[in-house]
């Protein structure tokens, strides 16, 4: 079980393409990428404001800390500039193939491979590869999409999705329509204000503004955050940078119980956003009651908007809840009958919410993934799918924990995989997959764990899917420590598998009694059989003859 294709290089690419190959001796690992280049979501997007709402010193790889992060909150092209430096020095472009985009996937029983159905994208050709395991790195919203109101085709003005933003386009001066208010929306909306004439805001729900995700610092500002020389130069010792790291990302993975219904800690997030929002929208206090949520905060994801209700106070801007109907020529048209007249349409509508692949994936007499997932996503730890062998996610439903964070989360989930493999290729395994009983018992504690959380609450989220009142599939049931934890020791047990041993005897893979090291005889140096044996001074008991690399 050697040829493993990874789809997609953003950050889960990246960090299997580091991992993998040093975790899984003998892997010939390949990723495929549909753009010219890695990173994912900040290689795509570019519109005005984009930066990341976490900061920058915890949105990076823990075993690749940058001391030289410009700002706290970096902009999108340094983060996309810095995972590129990480994947360069880590040799992931070697494994990398570019312009490539996934059109299927399909099982192959006989030869018990995947089938990938390839599009050459600089080349325009199509062709077919195949691969014992394909790793699913594709993103949580790795497929954008305008939305799909009446009349938009025929729309003559100016029209883009934000992650599709056209580098040509000068808003100075000109009327702008902006559809959405989740992340991308509220950052277009607060950096356009200033440039252009007239900007109507259409938000469908309200939403909470955060001043940021964890308590830290003072929060996102619409202005760089830098940090000062003096602690830019002290960063130059690890120790200090250690400490600094541990103290700062250990925020994040506190306030748990802030997603948990009726606690003290939810009440009070509600009522420190309200009094911030009021206090930022003093200008136009009007727009108040269509901001707040009935919702919870945490319900939807929070939006640290520097900026953005400060932009909804000025006279240039329109605050929109009324429903769209339709577009004209020139125009927008809501349910109430006005028409207002735009010159651009910036749809800051997301990307797909159900987590479904945007390529078929299919098992002959099974049925396809996208079938499996509807009405919701199924998977076991957000791992794997039963009947679906051989076939694994990085960030897939019920794959993140809320709190921690992202980098952390991605390489946890990524050795989890490695075990897997690693396990696979030892024990000459030919297919794997979870069982429907362990994965129906999964899904049975997620729900009853879920609702006891305000994600469960009346809200249009993606962690639902976007379908108030849908299972929760956009988190993991329970906190991003617990999930590192469960991860730590897999439950082998919960596995099917077959083997390559045309008896299927599991024990096959014991070969002729020895190891390969005891078959190198008159080797020069010899062999070293007792690596185990060390100083006393250097043996650490907790993991004493665990060591899998060393044997």
């Amino acid at each position: 079980m050697k040829m493993v294709a990874v789809i997609g290089a953003g950050i889960s690419g990246i960090t299997a393409g580091i991992l993998l190959p040093i975790k899984v001796p003998g892997i010939q690992l390949t990723i495929l990428e549909k753009n010219a280049d890695v990173g994912g979501t900040w290689l795509e997007n570019s519109y005005p404001g984009v930066r990341c709402d976490i900061p920058a010193h915890v949105y990076q790889s823990t075993f690749e800390p940058n001391i030289g992060w410009t700002e706290e909150y970096a902009q999108g092209s340094e983060i996309r500039d810095y995972w590129q430096r990480v994947a360069r020095k880590y040799g992931v472009y070697g494994r990398l193939r570019v312009n490539t985009k996934v059109i299927a996937a399909e099982w192959v029983k006989e030869t018990a491979q995947w089938r990938l159905a390839l599009e050459d994208v600089a080349a325009a050709r199509t062709y077919s590869e195949e691969f014992d395991v394909v790793i699913a790195a594709i993103g949580r919203f790795n497929a954008w999409k305008l939305p799909e109101y009446p009349g938009i085709e025929s729309y003559s003005g100016h029209l883009r999705h934000a992650s599709n933003w056209d580098p040509n386009f000068n808003p100075q001066g000109k009327s702008v329509a902006v559809i959405g208010n989740g992340a991308s929306g509220i950052q277009v909306v607060a950096n356009l204000q200033k440039l252009v004439s007239r900007l109507d805001h259409y938000a469908r729900s309200p939403t909470w503004i955060a001043g940021s995700f964890a308590g830290e610092g003072k929060g996102r500002k619409l202005e760089p955050s830098y940090y000062s020389p003096e602690t830019l130069r002290s960063f130059e010792d690890p120790a200090v940078y250690l400490e600094f790291r541990k103290k700062f990302e250990g925020k994040f993975y506190g306030r748990f119980e802030t997603i948990l219904r009726d606690s003290e800690g939810n009440k009070k997030l509600r009522e420190e956003f309200k009094t911030s929002m009021a206090e930022r929208t003093k200008d136009k206090p009007e727009l108040l009651e269509h901001l707040l949520p009935d919702f919870s905060p945490n319900c939807r994801r929070l939006t640290p908007g520097p900026g953005y209700l400060e932009a909804l106070a000025q006279q240039n801007v329109d605050f929109i809840r009324t429903p769209i109907a339709e577009f004209t020529t020139d125009g927008i048209v809501t349910t109430d009958g006005v028409e207002r007249k735009t010159e651009a349409v910036i749809c800051c509508t997301g990307a797909n919410t159900d987590m479904l692949p945007p390529f078929p994936i299919t098992v002959p007499g099974i049925g396809s993934l996208q079938d499996a997932w509807t009405p919701d996503p199924y998977t076991y730890l957000g791992v794997a799918t039963p009947s679906f062998p051989n076939l694994v996610f990085i960030q897939g439903p019920n794959g993140t924990g809320y709190s921690g964070t992202v980098p952390n989360q991605i390489e946890t989930q990524t050795t989890y995989i490695a075990l897997l493999l690693r396990k696979a290729a030892s024990q000459h395994i030919k297919t794997f997959a979870p069982s429907k009983a362990a994965t129906d018992d999964f899904v049975a504690y997620s729900d009853a764990f879920f609702a006891r959380t305000v994600w469960t609450e009346g809200c249009r989220s993606w962690a639902n899917g976007g379908r108030p009142g849908a299972r929760i599939h956009g988190h993991w049931p329970g906190s991003a420590s617990h999930l590192n934890i469960v991860r730590r020791n897999p439950r082998w047990e919960d596995w099917e598998w077959t083997y390559k041993s045309e008896t299927q005897n599991r024990f096959a893979y014991f070969g002729n009694g020895r190891t390969s090291n005891e078959s190198l005889d008159g080797a020069d140096p010899p062999p070293d059989l007792v690596k185990y044996l060390k100083r006393p001074d250097a043996i650490d008991l907790r993991i004493y003859h665990e060591e899998w690399f060393d044997v």
